[in-house]
């Protein structure tokens, strides 16, 4: 974890839950020497790996041992970030152990989750790492969990296809390529976010190619909820006239594809 930089969301998939001590205490003594307050968000599972003891003075550790409403964690993160800023540190070190709720959530509410600390590390410059145990997770839902990290770490058999990452406040990048085998998770990713506010802008600069099941994914999540519209910015002439080809240019479509 060496290269990671103020704002990036990372996304530690671990090669075990032997590794993770020797890993997560060279993050946070990399924070410390940075001048970064360490948050650590977990369950009891990574408090008993890395302790109060073995962590830096400047270290607070959230330990949620039932499960929590997730704005309830991200709220208490931003308290700490908002306290950081007042004592003078450079930023905010975020380690999150993720682990399933008992009641499985929905890859929906997973990828809200997601997406909110994605954005959070965006806007205030934090530096956010989800570790995720392979063997407790689904790999369909490991999948879904990849897409929506900008940064990534750890084994995998291959990257995921596109990645979707915060640009602003209801504001998301793409890049990589959405076929129809990855547009599952694209729609997954584009629900969590509609169902924050009735307005959002895509930005396709970087995206390399969008397939036809691509494209009905994306107009599906629009009209997943009511009063909904995304708006497509930075598409390539290309994916515009597919676009236009395939009769979604039409006013009765909630996406807009900008020139």
């Amino acid at each position: 974890m060496d290269e990671v930089e103020l704002g990036d969301h990372v996304c530690w998939l671990m090669d075990g839950a032997a590794g993770f001590p020797a890993n997560a205490r060279a993050y946070v003594a990399d924070g410390a020497l940075y001048g970064d307050k360490i948050v650590v968000v977990g369950s009891s599972g990574v408090t008993a790996r890395l302790t109060i003891d073995a962590a830096p003075s400047a270290s607070v550790i959230l330990n949620f041992p039932r499960p929590t409403d997730p704005d309830f964690v991200l709220d208490a993160v931003r308290r700490e970030t908002r306290t950081a800023a007042r004592e003078g540190y450079r930023s905010v070190r975020v380690l999150a152990e993720r682990t399933p709720a008992p009641a499985p959530a929905s890859a929906e509410d997973l990828l809200d989750q997601e997406l909110k600390l994605d954005e959070f590390a965006s806007e205030s410059g934090a530096i956010v790492v989800c570790a995720f145990l392979p063997s407790q997770w689904q790999a369909p839902t490991l999948e879904h969990v990849a897409c929506v990290h900008p940064h990534e770490m750890g084994t995998r058999a291959e990257r995921p296809a596109f990645r979707m990452f915060s640009t602003g406040a209801d504001s998301w990048s793409v890049d990589g390529v959405i076929d129809s085998e990855c547009a599952p998770a694209f729609n997954a990713a584009l629900r969590a976010a509609t169902r924050r506010a009735p307005g959002m802008t895509l930005r396709f600069d970087t995206l390399e190619m969008i397939d036809a099941a691509g494209m009905h994914a994306l107009v599906d999540a629009a009209r997943h909820l009511p009063n909904r519209r995304i708006v497509v910015e930075g598409a390539n002439e290309t994916v515009r006239l597919c676009w236009e080809l395939a009769g979604y240019a039409a006013a009765a479509v909630p996406v807009v594809m900008a020139a």
